[in-house]
């Protein structure tokens, strides 16, 4: 025995202590499987135009303030396309030229594009806002365009991240962006999404309280008719 652990096991056992290490066997879980993956070309968010690209002779035109284009619920892109993460809007708003090129850069920097890549799912700026300059009266007409936005509604899927990734390797980064836009977002992965649409199907079906929110404008109950919006009379007062 050598002379330097004879005396350890001669001091521990004088204590009355004796302490053996012992190597454990630890169990990783195997990573999940995600199946072959159709990387696109570009894996980065692609840059978007500020403005409409219209010919020489063509004048932009102007538009109004169109508040039904953030009204109610999304219809139609609320789901990913890739079913892996993304963010997804909580209520209705508008993107400026700024959101997108904030977006991109900062998930350009975090995303690993051996392994993943990302994508938009809104279209580029396109309704102008006018704006008038400082000191001017009142009147004369609309003025100026001064930039161009991007309009959306409750549970409009803005971007997808997808790839051999896992959710809660991406999730941080989602969630950072998200905080940072205009209207209330956050970072949502397929599996999310399928279980909310579940528990929203189970828990109609169990509710046993047939005074719901529907029914009681529906019968115009305590004469609701008379005084709430035409939008609660739409979507029930889920939506602003």
């Amino acid at each position: 025995m050598n002379l330097t652990v004879r005396r350890v096991f001669q001091a521990a056992t004088n204590l009355h202590v004796l302490r053996v290490p012992v190597a454990g066997l630890k169990y990783f879980p195997p990573p999940i499987s995600v199946g072959d993956i159709d990387y696109p070309e570009r894996r980065k968010l692609k840059v978007v135009d500020r403005q409409p690209q219209y010919g020489p002779n063509f004048r932009p035109p102007k538009m109004t303030k169109r508040l039904d284009l953030m009204r109610g619920p999304e219809e139609y892109h609320t789901f990913l396309i890739h079913k892996q993460f993304g963010i997804q809007a909580l209520s209705g708003g508008r993107m400026k030229f700024n959101h997108f090129e904030m977006l991109r850069y900062t998930l350009g920097r975090k995303i690993n594009t051996n392994t993943m890549f990302a994508q938009w799912r809104l279209d580029p700026p396109w309704q102008p806002v006018t704006k008038k300059g400082q000191g001017q009266r009142m009147g004369g007409g609309k003025g100026a365009i001064d930039h161009y936005v991007t309009p959306l509604k409750a549970g409009r899927i803005i971007l997808e991240i997808a790839g051999n990734c896992t959710f809660a390797e991406v999730q941080p980064w989602l969630e950072e962006v998200a905080k940072k836009l205009p209207f209330k977002a956050r970072a949502v992965s397929h599996e999310m999404l399928n279980k909310e649409k579940e528990k929203e199907i189970e828990d109609a079906k169990r509710n046993i309280n047939p005074y719901t929110m529907e029914f009681v404008i529906r019968n115009n109950m305590g004469g609701v008719q008379n005084w709430i919006s035409p939008f609660d009379r739409k979507w029930f007062c889920k939506y602003v």
